[in-house]
């Protein structure tokens, strides 16, 4: 009976949340005064060779996150468990991604490598842990550069002074990764070390031991992680752009740029399904605040919501059919020396 209580309420949860998503939507188009027709002509007549790059784009950054992920995997995992292939991290990394557009992107990415890691041992710690962890790069990256964009902001700078700043900001963060990484890894010993009383705090005494003794304080994995979202970061930009030329949308890319920090903090807190609504309206208000209308950026906003969730899904199918190629074949090479030989 309580779990049927529980599953109730779960599902009022999520029907409520997918419900604000769409008075959210509903909130834009009528704020943004979007035109549906003009919507759906420029989705129809969108430019095929803008639609190839963002597809593309898409399949780059699913294997940046991917291999994030091995590189994180590497030092959690046991030298007795099993390593997954390359076309399986990047298979479950692009499910997580569409998964990440029904459900927050963190649940859904955590969700699926953990059930994709389940054959190769260490489930939670390789899956769920290693996720968190290489995911928290990128959550560094997006404050680092939201801290970035208010400046560029306040003193009402443009694209070379955004630019400038972001490179400079990036660069002194890589400086720093290993004297950074270097204070973490004494707080866990040092902490470590106290008596652990039975409460809380005892619990985050066990935890940073853990962490301490899981091989993933290390200078040259945070470093390689950080090049890797910052690589991540640019790649989202450029697929935003390559979404705003396949629609014709008039919206200068370092505004985007500069926009995007806002729009994935909005997404991290946002209670909807893939941040659905929340996403468009921050992309519209950050926009306008850099300088493009709002009518325009909330425009664009949906047709990149649409165009971006049908590359996501095209790449995630495409990997999970290569993925049960690779799978299959070996078993239909070995049935059919297994005929020939009868």
């Amino acid at each position: 009976m309580r779990g049927v209580s529980m599953s109730l309420r779960q599902g009022l949860l999520a029907l409520g949340s997918i419900i604000v998503g769409v008075l959210l939507i509903a909130l834009l188009i009528r704020v943004g005064k979007i035109d549906w027709r003009l919507t759906l002509w420029q989705l129809r007549h969108a430019s095929v060779g803008a639609v190839i790059k963002l597809v593309l784009l898409n399949v780059v950054l699913v294997y940046l996150s991917s291999e994030k992920w091995r590189s994180v995997d590497a030092a959690l995992r046991h030298p007795s468990d099993s390593v997954p292939s390359r076309v399986a991290s990047f298979a479950v990394t692009s499910s997580g991604m569409a998964l990440g557009l029904v459900i927050p992107v963190q649940l859904g990415m955590t969700a699926v490598r953990t059930a994709g890691i389940y054959a190769h041992g260490r489930t939670l710690k390789r899956g769920t842990a290693g996720t968190l962890f290489e995911q928290s790069f990128d959550l560094l990256v997006v404050a680092l550069l939201g801290i970035t964009s208010g400046i560029v902001q306040h003193f009402r700078g443009g694209g070379i002074m955004w630019t400038t700043s972001a490179v400079a900001t990036i660069a002194l963060a890589i400086l720093l990764t290993a004297p950074s990484i270097e204070i973490v890894r004494r707080l866990c010993i040092a902490w470590g070390n106290l008596p652990r009383p039975e409460s809380r705090i005892g619990k985050i005494q066990q935890n940073l031991s853990r962490l301490h003794h899981s091989g993933v304080l290390n200078s040259a994995l945070a470093r390689r992680l950080l090049i890797l979202s910052t690589a991540r970061f640019a790649v989202t930009v450029l697929m935003a752009g390559q979404t705003a030329e396949a629609v014709g949308a008039p919206i200068p890319l370092w505004q985007i740029a500069a926009s995007i920090p806002f729009v994935v903090i909005a997404s991290v807190i946002a209670i909807t399904p893939g941040g659905l609504g929340v996403n468009e309206l921050t992309y519209a208000a950050a926009l306008n605040v850099f300088g493009t209308p709002f009518s325009i950026g909330a425009q664009w906003a949906l047709a990149n919501r649409i165009l971006g969730a049908a590359s996501c899904f095209l790449v995630a199918a495409g990997a999970a059919g290569l993925l049960g190629i690779k799978r299959f074949a070996p078993i239909s090479r070995k049935t059919s020396k297994t005929t020939g030989a009868l």
